[in-house]
């Protein structure tokens, strides 16, 4: 299949539009205050590093507080949302932005199989995501990718859509879809996240998301009830996409089966723009346990019991948090 590809797929192109945007980033015009330090916003943690038990404890704490116990009765989930792309994103990520496409979008996870499963749909019409996650740290897992129902091979397309796949399900499930990984944990001192003091928590993730081997996280970990109200992450999984560092923002926690749900997301890159902001959306439906089977979820549609769109949240309803 032929996927439309702009001229900014070509580096020189890339770079040009790079530089423009670091000359408008907020921090730009912003001059540095004489002996003033701030914290990175992610020092990485060494593949020869161990983890401390002082961060495992918090990750389970703050799992906890998300609902695990719920959680591992889940088997399946199906779940809707929808955003806005930001101004200059999609001209600087065009295949992981994919803004013809990804306006909003029906997705399906079965957690004991590794398997999420999204139908984007856009103004270019649908795309038909299968991410099937790997079962070991050499372990990347498999892309299946549809437009339209014509399968791709684009390799930068394959690639995108598995990063996208896999930062979607850890943007909704936080620490939920890390308590059970072998990964490196470290805890990296305070944080503000608007009115919330946080815990800083750094986690090697090894394999990372999408296709990539290694990604390194930051999640900042309310201090008071322990959910997750910031998120970073890198995007190692995309050749042209390596060494950026995006950040997303967690609000408005709603109880549904016992489970703490972010239902409204704020995301920004801080590398190499910082700042930047990159995409404002929301969880727009939920639901848990129809019965759905791995083959329901493949085939360019959703069939069975994975048919048919999420319950929508209600519009009404109070954040808990």
């Amino acid at each position: 299949m032929s996927h439309d590809r702009s001229n900014l797929s070509h580096p020189e192109a890339r770079r040009r539009l790079l530089l423009g945007a670091l000359a408008l980033s907020p921090l730009a015009a912003t001059p540095l205050l004489g002996g003033c330090t701030t914290t990175p916003p992610l020092s990485p943690i060494p593949p020869t590093e161990t983890t401390q038990p002082a961060a495992t404890a918090l990750l389970a704490e703050s799992a906890a507080a998300h609902g695990l116990s719920a959680w591992r009765r889940v088997r399946d989930l199906g779940f809707s949302c929808r955003g806005e792309w930001r101004t200059l994103v999609d001209r600087l990520q065009p295949e992981l932005v994919d803004a013809r496409f990804r306006v909003s979008s029906e997705e399906r996870l079965l957690p004991s199989e590794g398997l999420i499963a999204q139908i984007h749909t856009g103004p270019g019409g649908h795309k038909h995501v299968l991410r099937r996650q790997g079962r070991g740290e050499r372990d990347t897992g498999s892309v299946e990718v549809a437009y339209n129902s014509l399968s791709t091979r684009d390799a930068a397309l394959l690639q995108a859509s598995a990063l996208a796949a896999d930062t979607s399900r850890l943007s909704l499930l936080g620490p939920l879809a890390l308590v059970d990984g072998a990964h490196t944990l470290r805890l990296a001192g305070l944080e503000q996240v608007g009115e919330h003091a946080c815990e800083r928590l750094m986690v090697r993730l090894s394999p990372g998301l999408g296709l990539s081997p290694a990604d390194q996280l930051v999640l900042c970990i309310d201090r008071r009830t322990r959910l997750m109200r910031r998120l970073r992450f890198t995007l190692d999984g995309l050749a042209s996409a390596r060494g950026t560092l995006l950040e997303l923002d967690t609000h408005d926690f709603q109880n549904i089966h016992g489970i703490e749900w972010p239902t409204r997301f704020h995301e920004r890159m801080r590398r190499p723009v910082p700042h930047l902001p990159v995409r404002d959306w929301q969880l727009t439906g939920l639901d848990i346990n129809r019965g759905m089977k791995a083959e329901e979820l493949g085939g360019g549609r959703f069939s069975g019991a994975a048919r048919g769109a999420a319950r929508a949240l209600p519009g009404a309803a109070t954040p808990t948090t």
